[in-house]
């Protein structure tokens, strides 16, 4: 038994009360039946106490148990998580699946020239994205109904798994090759990429269908894929295509980054191939465009590119280069080369950096507080067939990035642009309001 401080109080007044005591009885005559009557209601309350002491005791195990049982069933339930997301884990970890998203809603305004263009206001992304694991593999699976419904809006579709050094991915991605064109549209710089991307130089040719394999250091990346040049909607063909890119960052600080990169591509068609194009939206999305070079699908021609990058950070300041030379098999006589490249910046106004990620080769976004980001930004774009007089486009563009918080961000963009060909000159006031989580 457990001896209470208020069982030992008791004890005592039971032992003062014995005949020993001849000097308190003197000092407060009491009668036998009295005392007896004392003694007996305090045995009572002892024994009171002692029934509560083995009760307390006993539910003090039975709190033990429960305990352990709701950790044991604890243990056997999935784990939920909701920062950032919706991620869920299976009680063994064998299984994940997470929820993503990104909502891309813009406006665009024209200053026309010799073309007429229509301003708007567009879904430019509705994504869903599905990712996770299982058994060891990872997987994705993104839908952008901005896009389309079904094939159209197909994007990453793909399982992967370590091996070795690096990661195995099967499906359907964005082959290794332009440092823009493989950073995520929640953190290009500018609301649409350079032309030396699959926004210009792989016109429509973005995400292809085959395998890859990515290593991914500290400081460097190396990546490796080879594809069927078949888009999700694209016709069945036996067109192939191989892309290579390797990226190191000999400076790789929070303050001060300094990326170099380089990637090959080249692009066979064959039976059932689609005719390969650069193209230049020379005043941005919905605007007037321009066709650089086309090798026709069914010349069994090929394209072969490749490509130089330069990118760094100094504190608030970020620039980032790339040039990209192309060369576009022709019927009949000799291929015609293609030539891209674009300088970009920007200046963060009050706090924050752009985060390297070393294992992609790319930058991201810069971390945003409660107290949000401006972000000065420009870029100059040029593209130009060199064996066609005048074949050439280019554009200037300002912009203002505000980030409110890690899952939004405002976007400005005014873009002058330039055909050469025919002179045109128009210009675009475009906004976005860029929601991902």
């Amino acid at each position: 038994m457990r001896l209470t401080p208020l069982a030992a109080a008791l004890a005592a007044l039971l032992a003062g009360l014995t005949p020993d005591h001849a000097t308190a009885q003197d000092a407060n005559p009491a009668t036998d039946t009295e005392i007896a009557e004392l003694k007996a209601q305090v045995a009572a309350l002892m024994n009171r106490i002692d029934e509560l002491e083995a009760r307390d005791e006993a539910q003090s195990a039975i709190n033990v148990d429960n305990a352990e049982a709701l950790k044991a069933m604890q243990a056997g339930q999935p784990k939920v998580e909701t920062k950032g997301g919706l991620k869920v884990t299976s009680a063994d970890g064998q299984y994940s699946l997470q929820v993503g998203g990104r909502l891309h809603f813009d406006g665009y305004a024209f200053d026309d020239d010799v073309a007429g263009n229509t301003g708007t206001t567009e879904f430019r992304r509705a994504r869903l994205t599905l990712s996770g694991t299982a058994l060891g593999w990872d997987y994705k699976m993104e839908q952008d109904f901005a896009a389309g419904s079904n094939l159209d809006g197909l994007r990453d579709l793909y399982i992967a798994r370590t091996i070795g050094p690096g990661k195995l991915f099967i499906g359907h991605f964005k082959p290794y090759r332009s440092m823009e064109e493989l950073t995520s549209s929640n953190e290009i710089l500018m609301m649409e990429r350079p032309f030396a991307s699959a926004t210009g130089l792989f016109s429509g040719r973005q995400f292809q269908q085959g395998v890859g394999y990515l290593h991914s250091g500290s400081n460097h990346s190396a990546g490796l894929s080879v594809f069927n040049l078949r888009g999700a909607t694209g016709p069945r063909n036996e067109g192939m295509g191989v892309a290579g890119r390797a990226t190191w960052a000999p400076i790789l600080g929070s303050e001060e980054v300094l990326h170099l990169g380089g990637w090959y591509s080249h692009e066979n068609l064959n039976e059932g191939s689609g005719d390969l194009k650069a193209s230049a939206n020379y005043a941005g999305r919905r605007g007037p465009g321009l066709t650089i070079a086309t090798t026709p699908g069914s010349s069994a021609n090929q394209v072969d590119a490749w490509g130089l990058e330069l990118a760094g950070l100094y504190g608030p300041a970020f620039v980032q280069a790339e040039y990209a030379s192309a060369s576009f098999g022709q019927p009949l006589g000799a291929d015609q080369d293609v030539e891209a490249w674009y300088v970009q910046g920007s200046v963060m106004l009050n706090g924050g950096r752009k985060v390297y990620k070393a294992g992609n080769g790319v930058f991201g976004s810069p971390k945003v507080g409660e107290a949000g980001l401006w972000e000065l930004t420009a870029r100059f774009d040029h593209i130009e067939n060199r064996d066609l007089a005048n074949v050439e486009a280019e554009s200037w563009i300002l912009g203002l990035n505000y980030y409110l918080n890690p899952n939004l961000r405002l976007m400005f963009n005014y873009t002058r642009g330039e055909n050469a060909l025919t002179g045109d000159e128009p210009a675009q006031y475009a906004v976005r309001t860029q929601f991902s989580f």
